[in-house]
């Protein structure tokens, strides 16, 4: 029952989330009924249902080569979800100050345009009036001349003078009639003040204003969640890097001094990263000459026979004393007898709540907490219960939160992994919820744990902020 709310919680986070990422990329974007709009929308469905089917098709026995169609684009399409939801997150708060911003540039566009309209209505109608209201100004001419601006026809000297009051009527006649037309072209501007004051600057005409920020804001959410996700992708891509550091132990001895450790968890061989993946971690390893290889969980997910021939890589470790592993809870997924199996068939020795002795030390490692529900579950006292506590333990644990456990039982130091170091920031802050550390190395009591960020990806093959590693430990003895 609990599982079947849980599953319905999820269903509907993912819904709301594709339902907001459709609306501010396709709906606030596009014109109904366009080209543009029906592919949003039909992406909009198809998307999160290759999702789903990455996330299900293997564990309810799908054909491999069905969970390998659906991996690529399912998984992508997950981390693409993720980082495009935080871009537009953050253009939420962009939005409005970019709206802002657009309407005070409209509205100072158009007092401009008022302005300059006004001065030049202005202008035209000092102009007119000037021309049409100066009095007639009639040139002296002596007697018996005809003024050269009136018609031929020789008129009396004291003509004009005689008439004053019935050419002023004349002219207010033919003034009239073209005040009104004047006015309507010199003022415009005057005409409809809310027109002008909404109408907006030329550019933003068409798209809208509204159009414009939408289509800036999604196109940048666009281009940073998926430049992101290509960056992640590259990642894994190219494989795990090296690290390298050195955890003193106190009851280490001299002669075990400089002993080097290859850490290597959740290596995740999939329907995403099969052969090639495995085969450039083994050739990682093997260039830092180990004296001890230790595969600390989480190696594949699905069955043997599926991904048995990906793994084989595995069987080209070379370490000194040799290649361990202990289970991850994804072989519990994926069938843990099995794999345990297959492992040593490529050489690697499983300790299964065992221990072996080495020069100067105890190496043990315990079974995953996911064995519980088979009865296969860590157990301490049968690893660590009779040992000689004079000599330093390193234990090989697949989760860090054993590390309680490690401590009761006298372990010098505990190797993890399973935390991907978050591996999709921000993950990290949901990873630090549920695990003492997450990457690296800390100290518990008596005790320290070195938590990897693992060789692979699970789900995404995408990693942000938390890069793969292979991390080479190398014992000190403070004796030395």
């Amino acid at each position: 029952m609990v599982f079947v709310l849980v599953a319905l919680v999820v269903l509907a986070l993912l819904a709301s989330v594709h339902r907001y990422v459709w609306r501010r990329f396709v709906g606030d974007t596009t014109a109904p009924g366009s080209t543009l709009r029906k592919v949003g929308t039909v992406a909009a469905f198809v998307l999160p249902l290759l999702s789903l089917g990455a996330m299900t098709s293997g564990r309810i026995g799908a054909p491999f080569w069905l969970q390998q169609v659906l991996a690529w684009p399912g998984f992508l399409w997950l981390a693409c979800l993720m980082y495009l939801t935080l871009a537009l997150l953050v253009g939420e708060v962009v939005r409005p100050l970019l709206t802002r911003v657009l309407a005070r540039r409209d509205a100072a566009a158009a007092a401009r345009a008022t302005s300059g309209t006004s001065g030049t209505a202005v202008d035209g109608t000092l102009a007119a009036t000037t021309s049409g209201t100066r009095p007639r100004t009639e040139e002296l001419v002596p007697a018996g001349r005809s003024c050269p601006s009136t018609s031929a026809d020789p008129a009396p000297a004291t003509a004009p003078a005689a008439e004053p009051e019935a050419e002023a009527v004349r002219d207010t006649e033919q003034a009239a009639p073209t005040a009104p037309a004047a006015q309507a072209e010199t003022e415009p501007a005057e005409a409809d003040p809310a027109a002008t004051a909404t109408a907006p600057a030329p550019g933003l005409a068409h798209p809208s204003r509204r159009l414009f920020v939408s289509r800036v804001v999604g196109g940048a959410a666009a281009a940073a969640g998926l430049a992101t996700v290509g960056y992640g992708t590259a990642n894994v891509l190219r494989g795990p890097s090296v690290k390298r550091i050195t955890v003193p132990l106190a009851k280490l001895p001299r002669a075990a001094h400089g002993f080097r450790i290859a850490v290597v968890s959740d290596i995740h061989i999939g329907p995403i990263l099969g052969r090639a993946h495995t085969r450039r971690i083994v050739d990682t390893i093997n260039s830092t000459s180990p004296d001890l290889v230790a595969v600390v969980g989480d190696l594949v997910d699905g069955s043997v026979a599926d991904l048995g021939s990906a793994a084989e890589p595995l069987a080209g470790l070379r370490a000194r004393h040799g290649s361990f592993f202990v289970t991850g809870n994804h072989e519990y997924f994926s069938g843990a007898e099995q794999w345990v199996n297959h492992v040593r068939e490529l050489g690697l020795i499983p300790l299964e709540n065992a221990r072996v002795e080495m020069g100067g030390f105890d190496l043990a490692g315990v079974n995953d907490i996911a064995g519980e529900t088979e009865g296969q579950g860590p157990d301490f006292v049968r690893a660590l219960g009779d040992r000689d506590r004079g000599r330093a333990a390193v234990l090989l644990a697949h989760q860090p939160v054993v590390i309680h456990d490690a401590v009761e039982h006298g372990v010098d130091l505990q190797l993890s992994g399973h935390t991907h170091g978050g591996q999709l920031w921000p993950g990290n802050y949901l990873a630090e919820l549920a695990n003492p550390t997450v990457a690296g190395l800390e100290q518990y009591g008596d005790t320290q744990l070195f938590v990897s960020r693992g060789a692979g990806a699970w789900g995404p093959p995408v990693r942000v902020g938390a890069p793969a590693d292979i991390t080479v430990v190398e014992l000190a003895s403070r004796q030395a």
